[in-house]
C-alpha cells in the first residue's frame, strides 16, 4: 500500500466514532471560550510577565496540543498488532510509519482549524501568523509525542496517564502561566513555542524562540518516526487467560494483572506528587480571596496563594487518574467479563470485582497525594482534607466508568481529562477565583472539592451539606454504573446463549 492510501485508511478508521469529530469542536472551545480568562487571572496571581491577552492566545495550542496527541497516541497504540502483521505481509516499517505520522498531521491540522477558530470569534487574532503558525507547532510537537508514547507503552491506562502528565506539566509549568525563569523549565516540549506566540524573548543567550521552536517540532518528529518505526516490528505475543467466577477471586486476579503493569502505579503515585511539589516552589506569595464556610457562615478570607497552591493542586489530578482508571477498568475487562458470564459467572459479580477494582485505585491515588501534600502544606483539619480527596477520586473513578462504554477509549480519555479540568480546576478552584461559578454547584465534584478546602483552611468543620451532596452523587453514580453494566452483560449473554442454542437445535437429530 502506499503512504496516501494508508493515510485514507487511518483517518477513516478515526472518523468512525462520531464523538471523536464532535470534541474536535469541544474541547477548543471548552479552553479557549471558558478556560482561557480564568488562567489568565490564575497567571497574574502567579507573577507571570504576559498575563492576560498573552495566555488567552496560547491556550488555542493546548487545546491543539491535547486534541493531537491523545488522538495520536491510539492511533499508534492500538493498531500495534495490526501494523505488525501488515510488516509480516511484506509492508515496508519505514512507509508505515510515515503513513500513520501524516495520518496525525491531517489531525493536527483539524485541531489547529478548530482552536484558531475558537480563539478569532472569542477575542481576534491580533497576531495572525504567529498565532496560527504557534499552534500549528504545538500540535506537531504533540503529535510527535502521542505517537512515541504509543508506540513505547502500548497499555492506554499507562499511556494516557504518561502522556497527560507531559501535557499538564506543560501547561501549568510553561512560561505562559507560571512565569518562571528557571532553566529547568526550557525542557518542556512547548516551551519556547510559547514565547514565540505571546512575542516574549527566551531569556538566554543563542538562538531566538523561534528557532529553538523549529528545533523542536523537527527533532520531536524525528524522535517519533525512529520509535514507531521501530516499535512496528513484529513479535510473539502473550495469549489472554479466563478468570475465575466468584468476587474475591475476580478481585485478586484483577491485582495481579495490575501487577504487570507497574508504571501505572508508579504515575498514579507521581503524578499528584509532581504538581504539589512544584506548585510549592513556583508560586510567589501574595493574596488571593477565598470563600470559605466558618462556624455556619460563609466568609471571603483573604490568603497567601503560596501557603494554598499545594494543598488545592492535588484534587484536579487525582480526579482525572481515578477518571481514566474508571474508563479503562472496564473497556479492558469487557471481553473477559461476557466471556465469564457466558462461563456462568453472576454477572452482578462482574460488575462489583470491576468497582471494587476502580474504588481501590481512586484510594489508594488520594492516599499517595495526601502524603506529598503533607510534607508541604499544613492542613486545619486532616481528617476532613483526606476525606475530600477520597470523595472526589470515587466520585470521578465511577465516572470514568460511566464514560468508557459509551464513548469508547479515544472520546472516553477525552472527557475523562476534561471534566475534572473544567469542574475543579475552573470552576472550583480557590486559584483561580473566590469562589466556586454557579455553574460549578451542579458538577460532581462540588461537594468533595468543598469538604477539601473546608478541611485544609478552616480549623471547623461546616460542609456537612455539602458532604451530604457528593455521597448524593456516589450514590447516583454508583446506581448508574451498576445499571448499565448490568443491563450490557445480560444483553449480550442472551444473545450469545441464543446463538449457542441455535446452533445445537441446527444439528441436533430430532
Amino acid at each position: 500500500m502506499t503512504p496516501l492510501l494508508l493515510e485514507r485508511r487511518f483517518l477513516t478508521d478515526y472518523a468512525r466514532n462520531g464523538t471523536n469529530l464532535l470534541l474536535l469542536a469541544i474541547v477548543p472551545v471548552t479552553f479557549v471560550l471558558l478556560a482561557a480568562p480564568r488562567l489568565a487571572g490564575y497567571a497574574a496571581l502567579m507573577g507571570a510577565a504576559q498575563a492576560g491577552p498573552g495566555v488567552e492566545t496560547v491556550t488555542a495550542g493546548w487545546a491543539a496540543g491535547f486534541l493531537t496527541g491523545i488522538a495520536m497516541y491510539f492511533q499508534v497504540a492500538s493498531s500495534r498488532a495490526g501494523d505488525r502483521r501488515l510488516v509480516v505481509a511484506g509492508q515496508s516499517r519505514a512507509r508505515l510509519a510515515g503513513a500513520r505520522l501524516l495520518a496525525g498531521a491531517a489531525l493536527a491540522a483539524l485541531a489547529t482549524g478548530a482552536a484558531v477558530a475558537a480563539l478569532g470569534l472569542r477575542q481576534g487574532l491580533d497576531r495572525p501568523v504567529p498565532t496560527i503558525i504557534g499552534t500549528a507547532m504545538f500540535a506537531v510537537v504533540y503529535l510527535a509525542i502521542g505517537a512515541a508514547v504509543g508506540a513505547l507503552v502500548p497499555t492506554p491506562v499507562n499511556g494516557t496517564v504518561l502522556l497527560l502528565f507531559v501535557w499538564i506539566l506543560d501547561v501549568f509549568f510553561g512560561p505562559a502561566v507560571s512565569g518562571s525563569t528557571s532553566a529547568v523549565l526550557r525542557l518542556l516540549p512547548t516551551h519556547f513555542i510559547s514565547l514565540w506566540i505571546v512575542d516574549r524573548p527566551p531569556g538566554h543567550g543563542g538562538p531566538g524562540a523561534l528557532a529553538w521552536s523549529v528545533a523542536w517540532v523537527a527533532a520531536a518528529l524525528a524522535i517519533a518516526y525512529v520509535i514507531v518505526t521501530v516499535g512496528s516490528a513484529p513479535h510473539r505475543s502473550r495469549a489472554d487467560t479466563d478468570r475465575p467466577d466468584q468476587l474475591q477471586v475476580a478481585v485478586l486476579m484483577g491485582l495481579k494483572d495490575w501487577r504487570r503493569t507497574p508504571l501505572l502505579w508508579l504515575l498514579l503515585a507521581a503524578v499528584p506528587a509532581v504538581f504539589i511539589l512544584l506548585a510549592d516552589v513556583i508560586t510567589p506569595p501574595g493574596s488571593t480571596p477565598v470563600l470559605v464556610r466558618e462556624n455556619g457562615l460563609q466568609v471571603t478570607q483573604v490568603m497567601d496563594p503560596a501557603v494554598i497552591h499545594s494543598g488545592t493542586m492535588a484534587p484536579e489530578a487525582i480526579a482525572s487518574l481515578a477518571a481514566l482508571v474508571g474508563v479503562f477498568v472496564v473497556l479492558d475487562a469487557r471481553a473477559g467479563d461476557r466471556r465469564l458470564v457466558l462461563a456462568g459467572q453472576r454477572v452482578l459479580v462482574a460488575v462489583a470485582s470491576r468497582m471494587i477494582l476502580v474504588m481501590l485505585a481512586a484510594v489508594l491515588v488520594s492516599l499517595a497525594s495526601l502524603a506529598v501534600t503533607a510534607t508541604v502544606f499544613t492542613a486545619d483539619q486532616w481528617l476532613v482534607y483526606g476525606l475530600g480527596g477520597v470523595v472526589l477520586a470515587l466520585t470521578y473513578g465511577l465516572v470514568g466508568m460511566l464514560l468508557g462504554p459509551v464513548l469508547g477509549r479515544v472520546s472516553g480519555v477525552f472527557l475523562a481529562f476534561l471534566l475534572p479540568f473544567v469542574d475543579l480546576g475552573l470552576g472550583q478552584s480557590p486559584m483561580l477565583g473566590g469562589e466556586p461559578t454557579r455553574w460549578s454547584r451542579w458538577m460532581p465534584g462540588y461537594g468533595g472539592m468543598r469538604v477539601l478546602i473546608d478541611g485544609g483552611l478552616t480549623a471547623g468543620f461546616d460542609e456537612t451539606a455539602s458532604l451530604a451532596i457528593a455521597v448524593i452523587w456516589l450514590l447516583l453514580l454508583g446506581a448508574a454504573v451498576v445499571l448499565m453494566l448490568m443491563r450490557t452483560l445480560k444483553v449480550q449473554g442472551r444473545h450469545a446463549g441464543a446463538g449457542r442454542l441455535k446452533g445445537r437445535d441446527v444439528v441436533s437429530p430430532h
